[in-house]
């Protein structure tokens, strides 16, 4: 059965239902920013996590699927990878979303093989 990585996974599904805006993003060793941006749909889930103050001016996209547990309570956003993958993902470019015909194409591959790198 294929992975999708755009939606998320049994653990982190209440994830769909809630506004992670503003939730602290920890990786699976250390924090690694706050949510900037949320959005819920299944097939096209993500968060654009904005990484200051660790890499300043940075924000860059998270596929649903590497979100591995949400704590609301603590409002917080647990990541299944680690902060290199993070550090080296390509900046996020506001515009069309992955799912449009009209989306820049090399920045739509490089953010399609970057994402890949979470599953590894």
């Amino acid at each position: 059965m294929a992975h999708d990585m755009w939606t998320y996974g049994k653990a982190a599904a209440p994830a769909a239902h809630l506004d992670l805006t503003g939730y602290r993003v920890e990786a699976a060793d250390g924090f690694a920013g706050t949510v900037d941006t949320h959005e819920p749909a299944a097939g096209r889930a993500h968060v654009v996590v904005d990484t200051s103050p660790w890499l300043p001016d940075r924000r860059i996209v998270v596929p649903a699927a590497v979100v591995t547990a949400i704590d609301p309570g603590r409002e917080t956003l647990h990541l299944g990878c680690p902060k290199r993958l993070i550090e080296q993902a390509p900046p996020f470019e506001p515009g069309p979303g992955p799912d449009r015909d009209d989306d820049d194409q090399p920045h739509r591959m490089r953010l399609v093989d970057y994402c890949l790198a979470f599953f590894r």
